[in-house]
């Protein structure tokens, strides 16, 4: 079973435009959809649907809209009743898959509830095979939750813990790959999710030599390559840097790939990168070695791009064999 964790929910509404998004005028909308979301929402859900047995654990009234939206997709969940309704996220996507993405900031949660939302998780995590920590932190939350949940984790794990992903950024992502030194005690993750501008920054306070942009790590898979060895090399089990259209590469201690998939219809990016986690571990949990794990979660992360909307693809939807995967150095 597969765990996530998604402090900050959302309902996620997507506005499809028939052109460019034009700011300052009034356009009209080809279409309007809504799921429930949040990172760790949607890597259940995409999960689930592919058969994998998968619980998301969120804050949220049995009322809210997030969490009757997972009721009727069966999703399964357990939730932290809150008095405050969970935020509304708006995606507006144009032809050709350019995403806008308007976040509200959430419901502020007190530290009771943050500390009974950390327990509603250990809870649920008992006998999981990963736990995923994946999205924004709420407002009022400490920057090092994450760490200090899989802290908690591997403590109560006593030596049998669930795998830890993370899949933020900012301040949290920084706290996770920064807490402490390596081992079963420490806060950091065996899986690290960031995209091309994540994984820039962390390279950088991992102490990676040659600073990069996104756009440079994107542009050159043997760059970010370098970079994600660098974040390993600091402590984290393995990293797997979405790079956009330009597919991914994994890295860890005993070798780096990059994976590409032939260019897709794009359509919405929204929920990609969340679906290339889930890909990754559905593959993983299938033990797949790490090379054909990446191969799934470049597939399903463009299965997803080829969705509207929040989307999430199915196992049966995604393309693997079209996959390419190539070694790379680590440095």
């Amino acid at each position: 079973m597969i765990v996530t964790f998604t402090a900050n929910p959302s309902l996620d509404r997507t506005v499809a435009l028939p052109g460019p998004l034009e700011r300052g005028e009034v356009q009209r909308a080809v279409s309007v959809s809504q799921e429930s979301g949040g990172k760790g929402v949607n890597v259940s859900r995409a999960l689930v649907a592919s058969g994998l047995e998968s619980v998301a654990v969120l804050p949220g009234a049995d009322s809210d809209p997030v969490l009757a939206g997972l009721r009727a997709s069966g999703v399964p969940f357990v939730s932290l009743p809150i008095n405050e309704p969970l935020r509304t996220n708006v995606a507006l996507t144009e032809p050709g898959g350019v995403t806008t993405k308007i976040n509200e900031p959430g419901p502020l949660l007190d530290a009771d509830q943050q500390e009974a939302l950390m327990k509603l998780l250990l809870e649920s995590s008992r006998g999981a095979s990963w736990v995923v920590l994946a999205g924004s932190l709420p407002p009022g939350f400490p920057a090092d939750f994450y760490a200090t949940v899989a802290r908690r984790l591997r403590s109560a794990g006593n030596g049998n813990a669930p795998q830890i992903a993370v899949d933020s950024s900012g301040a949290p992502l920084a706290a996770a790959v920064s807490s402490g030194e390596a081992g079963n005690g420490s806060g950091k993750p065996d899986l690290l999710k960031p995209n091309a501008e994540e994984l820039a920054e962390l390279a950088a306070a991992a102490g990676f030599a040659s600073p990069a942009t996104a756009d440079e790590l994107e542009a050159d898979p043997a760059a970010a390559a370098a970079a994600a060895a660098a974040v390993v090399r600091s402590g984290v089990g393995a990293v797997l840097a979405t790079l956009g259209s330009k597919g991914a590469v994994l890295v860890t201690a005993d070798g780096a790939w990059l994976a590409t998939h032939p260019p897709v219809a794009a359509v919405s990016t929204v929920g990609a990168g969340d679906s290339a986690l889930a890909g990754y571990l559905l593959a993983h949990g299938q033990g797949a070695a790490p090379a054909d794990c990446l191969r799934q979660a470049v597939a399903h992360g463009a299965a997803a791009a080829s969705l509207p909307g929040s989307t999430v693809p199915a196992v049966h939807q995604t393309t693997p064999d079209a996959v390419t995967i190539t070694a790379l150095r680590k440095d």
